[in-house]
């Protein structure tokens, strides 16, 4: 842990406040150790500034693009965070050893299945990479969703708070089928992930993930 990283999350927790309502009471269902992958959505900046200084556990890491370093307040803030960073359009063989190694020494890896911002708060079409973390690791991994914070910037120039949502879900891991790795598992596992998050988030914001009858998972068991 850097000198400064509860400072620097207490004094993020009462900026926040002054501009958020975070209803935060689900976070209490996430576990200070991992190994453990923690998959959410993404929808602008404010869900990881919100998720890991609420959180303030030095366990916590996470994957970003590397583009974000570029801005000097996140380029202080990730390093503070030891996020690590990723190249995106490409596989990033650095970004995933990183996470291997992270996920062995017992941290939290939190990741966006989406790989971008969705803007709307509607999800998007997953990618695989996450599925493949979770094989090869075989880390549980735990869904959390946050949502209600598409108009932020909206409501900040009217001076509105802005109420910000989150809910987690239940563990899991993948099946033997599911560790198998073949292409078209592959995605399959990462849209199963999906239907997890979609789960947990209102009808409106299931996106590409809506579903009208209950999901049924091939690939996915629970961790306990």
């Amino acid at each position: 842990m850097r000198p400064g990283y509860h400072a620097v999350n207490a004094f993020l927790r009462g900026v926040f406040r002054l501009v958020c309502k975070v209803d935060d009471r689900e976070l209490a269902r996430i576990p200070r150790n991992g190994p453990l992958i923690l998959i959410g959505n993404h929808i602008n900046f404010l869900e990881t500034p919100i998720f890991v200084s609420w959180m303030d556990n030095p366990a916590i890491t996470g994957i970003a693009k590397r583009e974000s370093w570029k801005n000097p307040l996140f380029y202080f803030l990730f390093n503070l965070w030891e996020i690590i960073p990723i190249d995106r359009g490409m596989v990033d063989r650095e970004a995933f050893r990183s996470s291997f190694d992270a996920l062995a020494r017992g941290k939290i890896l939190a990741i966006s299945p989406e790989g971008t911002r969705n803007g709307t708060g509607k999800l998007v079409k997953g990618k695989p990479g996450v599925s493949f973390l979770a094989a090869r690791s075989g880390a549980a991994v735990l869904p959390a969703v946050f949502w209600g914070h598409e108009d932020f910037w909206k409501n900040l120039k009217r001076l509105r708070r802005t109420e910000l949502h989150i809910a987690v879900g239940t563990p899991f891991r993948l099946t033997a089928e599911g560790a198998s790795q073949a292409r078209e598992v592959r995605d399959a596992v990462a849209d199963e992930m999906m239907y997890k998050l979609a789960e947990l988030l209102p009808e409106k914001y299931r996106g590409a993930y809506a579903f009208d009858q209950p999901v049924e998972y091939r690939y996915l068991v629970p961790a306990n």
